[in-house]
């Protein structure tokens, strides 16, 4: 601060604290009685560290404590928006609310908060009046809405990152001073409480402008001048919720005080009261610490006698611990959520009935058409749709009300036992029987992971429509928060540990095939999953519109399931005898790399070994920076080898040539044949649509997606994926898609403009970067640029970058840094969307899509380090991936309507590839370039166009 006085307030934006204090901590339990109390220990610890900080520098004269009283204020009334989409505080964090204020209590501090108000306002009013009074104010926080108050007599001070905010870091954050903050707050508005601002307007534009313009009306008064037509068209269509957002971002420094400022002097700590409360808490180490400053004896003090409200919670087994006096009432206990009504909900097996006759199956079929829904699902042979054989299938139309009907249940623990269970409907009865239903357009058919039924399903002349998926309504909602598999949702939403699969297969002395299950047990384990798939319908669906997730399941999910069924059902063919070849090629190269590696070392060795490997490196070579793992080992991870490479270790080079060939072989030119459908004569990969964070699909059995292709080995194993007689595969591949998403997600003019003319993006950005003419670049140089252009997109390091050129560390640091200095607006981009993350928790897509980021808030810092590269690359990468999605969605009926011969096969991250007969490759090829080149439109018009390349070759190598 500029000047010092005498007189100094701290004010602590004490709502901050709570949910900084309750993110940054693992979940934290008392250990009498399992009271949540993780934030109340963050909190103290936070609290007693602030103190003892204040003490060393000038010390506060004036302290208080500023919390929010109520969720609604007199914001809500100007705009029904305002806050509106907040979720609900987590229910272990309700208890602890009184308890931090009694925290804060304990330690002597005014503990201040005021209904109709936020805890800013309260903060604006003392720092104004402080000011006043020729006070020095300190805020103690980092919420970005308190800098429009910083001057030369108040600052932010961010504890957590040890920086104080004064007027220059409010111009670098905002690229407006103090003063100016609500206009470019106004302009920008904010998703997270709901101010509306001007679409199409960010930080960065709404600083431009406030700093050409001046302030907001005159902006708005001269908006007809603007230049730019969106920009222009937008101010002047929302010039009144502009100013509305003003009103909302303004803080109120004129709240009608309860207490006087002279009431926050700072008073001397009681030790004992303290301790008293940190005993009642549990928390030892905090208790001893405390004691240990203020000399007082722990044995001495007796446990504070606390009201807490809240807790247990209703329904609960726990027992209050002895320190509770329960006397909230019962009107203050706050509403049970969806999932704890859940968790109340039973699960009757003896209402499940086994239906082994038509009559009994006609009843159920009834319930169906009556209910106007019914939740399906199939139980098989084995997990390959395309060769698992029907062996029942159960159905739910409401909680305890499923059956299962017996197929093709088998007597013996052999598979080689093919005596069927007597008492079963033969498949083909009950095919007959459910086919109307289950394509009945009526009535809803309700699954999880719905995919695999419909292929099994098809197999016996059934096409299931229309449908649902629990698994993909879960996907839409949740994306990075978990697993979206039926088991972990039972115990996620339902409080439910569902029966599992190896309980009932336990018998089979490791034979995983249902059929050998007793029919009882089936109809346990099978009816269980068509009731817990309807209860899970039921608590999610109604989810979807409330948490703006209804247009992802309807239009990017849902529609996925038929592509994928058919995809997979289509499958691909591949060469054996090439493959067969490679094999060979790639056994008597990892040989070589063998007797080159053991010739270096001087003995033979196990090259697989990581053990052995780690002695060699660096205790017979005496190769510097091993590290050891938990277990005692030497770390010879591909990280530890990559680093020693870059260092100019030729040994480690050698071994990671040995691992990636003999992955090569084992995992694809070994084993690709293995996989070869015996009825199809082609190979059908399974690929899964809710196995990542950003709505990426994924392949298995095989992965056809991690085929490496940046080496020349790699590449070869494409060339045995090949199309039938007669003719050719088209490999279609978006050219550097999610560049020119984050061109215009992050709004950069440099790169736009090049996307735009056509340029080479990687040339233009090696030019940009190190001052070389485009004409005549040294390859080597533009490799360094795409390196960075597509690290940059997933928030690559400097040991990352390094390790991919070969370069030194420092070298790599100062390419990244030259990056940003050319391309600011990504600097800025990535530092927003961190920030953003952090108070909501996910990142959206373009088109909508919500990508989870938990760990965000992680005080593990290599969790919160991996979680922010996620929130960085997930907008931009779903993004993409909901580009590719509309392209599939829309691909068939496209190439059905021009009557064109071909399918599509596969989808490998940015590409497709299709099979098209000889006669309509030429037609087939614009068309397919046409609909992936439009597939965001019209829902986004990008700023960037969409560049498809498209060729056509015997096989998918050839293809590129």
């Amino acid at each position: 601060m500029a000047s010092k006085t005498s007189q100094r307030l701290v004010l602590v934006d004490g709502s901050g604290y709570i949910f900084r204090a309750y993110h940054a901590l693992p979940p934290l339990t008392r250990a009498s009685d399992k009271l949540p109390v993780g934030a109340v220990a963050g909190f103290c610890n936070m609290l007693w560290k602030l103190l003892n900080d204040t003490k060393q520098g000038e010390a506060p004269t004036h302290f208080a404590v500023i919390f929010d009283a109520s969720s609604k204020t007199f914001r809500n009334e100007l705009y029904e928006g305002y806050k509106a989409h907040r979720p609900e505080a987590p229910e272990d964090l309700l208890p602890q609310f009184g308890l931090i204020r009694d925290a804060v209590r304990s330690f002597g501090l005014p503990c201040i908060e005021q209904m109709n108000f936020e805890a800013d306002d309260i903060i604006a009013t003392y720092a104004r009046l402080a000011e006043k009074q020729g006070f020095d104010v300190s805020i103690i926080s980092s919420d970005k809405d308190l800098m429009q108050l910083v001057n030369d007599k108040i600052c932010l001070l961010d504890t957590m990152k040890d920086k104080l905010i004064c007027r220059p870091e409010v111009i670098e954050k905002f690229g407006v001073p103090p003063e100016k903050v609500i206009d470019v707050q106004a302009l920008a508005g904010d998703s997270v409480d709901g101010v509306p601002g001007v679409p199409g307007i960010g930080i960065k534009t709404a600083a431009l402008l406030i700093n050409e313009f001046g302030d907001l009306e005159t902006l708005l008064a001269k908006a007809d001048t603007i230049k730019q037509q969106k920009r222009r068209e937008s101010l002047i269509e929302h010039a009144e919720m502009a100013r509305l957002s003003q009103k909302l971002v303004t803080l109120d420094d004129n709240v009608p005080l309860v207490e006087p400022l002279e009431s926050f002097k700072v008073q001397e700590i009681r030790g004992a009261d303290v301790i008293a409360f940190c005993k009642a808490m549990e928390f030892s180490t905090l208790t001893k610490r405390i004691a240990a400053a203020f000399e007082v004896d722990i044995d001495s003090v007796e446990p504070a006698k606390l009201t807490i409200k809240y807790w247990p919670p209703e329904n609960s087994n726990t027992s209050p611990g002895l320190t509770h006096e329960l006397n909230a009432p019962a009107a203050a206990q706050p509403a049970k959520t969806a999932d704890q009504q859940a968790a109340l909900e039973t699960f009757d097996y003896s209402r499940y009935e086994m239906v082994t006759d038509a009559a009994a199956l006609k009843k159920w079929i009834a319930r169906a058409y009556e209910k106007g829904h019914v939740a399906v699902d199939t139980e098989t042979s084995s997990l390959d749709a395309l060769q698992a054989n029907l062996v029942g299938i159960s159905l739910s139309t409401d909680t305890n009300q499923a059956c299962y009907i017996p197929l093709q249940h088998r007597q013996g623990e052999s598979l080689f036992d093919s005596g069927m269970v007597t008492g079963q409907m033969q498949l083909k009865d009950a095919v007959a029987l459910l086919k109307p239903l289950l394509e009945d357009a009526s009535v809803l058919k309700i699954g999880q992971n719905i995919k695999y039924d419909l292929i099994v399903f098809r197999r016996v002349g059934i096409d299931v429509a229309p449908f649902d998926d629990t698994m993909l309504i879960s996907y839409a909602l949740d994306c990075g928060n978990g697993s979206h598999g039926m088991d972990e949702l039972a115990k996620r939403h339902l409080g439910h540990t569902a029966i599992p699969f190896k309980d009932v297969t336990a018998a089979q002395k490791g034979v995983k095939d249902f059929s050998l299950v007793q029919l009882t047990e089936a109809t346990r384990y099978a009816a269980e999953d068509a009731d817990i798939t309807l209860r899970l319908w039921k608590k999610l669906k109604p989810r979807l519109q409330p948490n703006a997730a209804v247009s992802v399941y309807e239009t990017l999910e849902r529609p996925m399931v038929t592509v994928l069924a058919d995809m997979e059902t289509a499958g691909v063919l591949i060469d054996k005898q090439n493959l067969a070849q490679l094999s060979t090629q790639f056994a008597k190269t990892i040989l070589e790399r063998e007797t080159e590696i053991e010739k270096m070392v001087g003995a033979k060795f196990n090259i697989g070994s990581p053990k052995q490997l780690g002695e060699i490196l660096f205790e017979h070579m005496k190769l510097p920076g091993g590290t050891k793992t938990p277990s005692g080992q030497w770390a010879t991870d591909a990280g530890t080898l990559e680093d020693l490479a870059t260092e100019g270790h030729e040994l480690p080079r050698k071994i990671l040539d040995w691992r990636q060939l003999s992955k090569l072989k084992s995992t694809y030119t070994d084993a690709l044949p293995t996989y070869i459908n015996p009825e199809t004569g082609r190979v059908h990969t399974s690929f899964a649509l809710a196995s990542t964070s950003t709505g990426r699909l994924s392949s298995s059995d095989p992965n056809v997606q991690n085929i490496p292709i940046r080496t020349e080995e790699g590449r070869k194993i494409r060339s045995a994926f090949i199309a039938a007689e007669n003719h050719k595969l088209i490999s279609a591949d978006y050219s550097q898609i999610e560049l020119r998403i984050l061109a215009h997600m992050a709004d950069i003019p440099a790169l736009k403009k090049a996307f735009a003319n056509g340029d080479d993006i990687h040339a233009m950005t090696a030019s940009e970067m190190f001052g070389v003419p485009i004409k005549g670049m040294d390859p080597m140089v533009r490799r360094r640029a795409k390196a960075i252009n597509f690290g940059i997109v997933y928030g690559i390091s400097a040991f990352g970058l390094a390790a991919q050129l070969s370069i030194s560390r420092s070298e790599a640091s100062d390419y990244i840094k030259t990056y940003f200095e050319r391309f600011p607006g990504i600097k800025a981009y990535m530092s927003e969307t961190i920030e953003i993350t952090r108070k909501q928790g996910y990142v959206t897509t373009l088109f909508g899509r919500k990508c989870h980021c938990p760990n965000i808030n992680s005080k593990n810092q290599g969790h919160r380090a991996g979680a922010e590269r996620q929130a960085i690359n997930a907008p931009i990468q779903g993004t993409a991936a909901d580009v590719i999605r509309r392209a599939m969605i829309r691909m068939m009926p496209a190439l059905e309507k021009e009557k064109i011969r071909a399918i599509m096969l596969l989808q490998v991250h940015d590409e497709l590839v299709f099979e098209a007969h000889n006669d309509d490759v030429e037609r087939a090829t614009p068309l397919i370039k046409d609909v992936m080149e439009k597939a965001a439109l019209p829902a986004i018009n990008l700023s960037v166009p969409l560049v498809v390349e498209a060729r056509a070759a015997q096989n998918w190598e050839a293809a590129h």
